[in-house]
């Protein structure tokens, strides 16, 4: 059986498209979950959270969470964390591979070929 990764992320980001070339450029089957469109659930969020941490999938830098009010960004925690996300998936860090081998947050070639080889 052949198994199909699922990379999660928006479709037009520049590193997602970088990420599903590099693993189309290896041929290495996958499905696309855009979490903008789709959306997210609380209960994938918390498993990737307990992976790697919901330090690893916020996106901190991107202009969704730097627009946010100050309330929203003082005192967080991993509740809090994820209610954000969920609500607002663009403050996720993209993109998110679900492999075998575990959770890859982002993209570098050298991480794929680390996780996939």
């Amino acid at each position: 059986m052949l198994l199909v990764l699922t990379i999660h992320g928006i479709k037009a980001c520049d590193t997602m498209k970088k990420a599903r070339d590099w693993l189309d450029g290896h041929r290495i089957p996958h499905a696309l979950h855009d979490y903008k469109v789709s959306g997210i659930d609380r209960a994938k969020l918390q498993d990737w959270s307990r992976q790697v941490g919901w330090e690893a999938l916020l996106n901190r830098s991107g202009t969704t969470f730097r627009a946010l009010p100050e309330a929203d960004k003082q005192a967080l925690d991993e509740a809090k964390a994820i209610a954000l996300m969920q609500a607002q998936p663009s403050m996720i860090k993209r993109p998110v591979l679900e492999t075998p081998k575990g959770l890859v947050v982002g993209f570098k070639p050298d991480i794929y070929a680390a996780a996939l080889g």
